[in-house]
């Protein structure tokens, strides 16, 4: 089973090798790949996969989805 969690972009950093970005995770930054959502900016919310944002998503969306990976593994989310 494949995990994809939301985050919200915080940064971008075009590089010559790959688009990279930090990524925040209810409180939790990482640097994440952006090769695979170009169109990507900071403020929009993406799906990370190990690593990798791998789709662009609404807050709404954002929202509904961490509620329910709250519910699935017992936590609560501000984000």
């Amino acid at each position: 089973m494949c995990l994809g969690v939301p985050g919200r972009i915080i940064e971008v950093q075009e590089n010559e090798l790959m688009r990279m970005g930090r990524v925040d995770f209810g409180g939790i930054t990482r640097e994440v790949c952006l090769a695979y959502v170009p169109e990507a900016q900071v403020g929009d919310w993406v799906i990370v996969h190990v690593g990798f944002a791998i789709s662009r998503l609404e807050e709404e969306e954002a929202m509904e989805t961490l509620q329910l990976l709250g519910e699935v593994f017992g936590t609560e989310s501000d984000t």
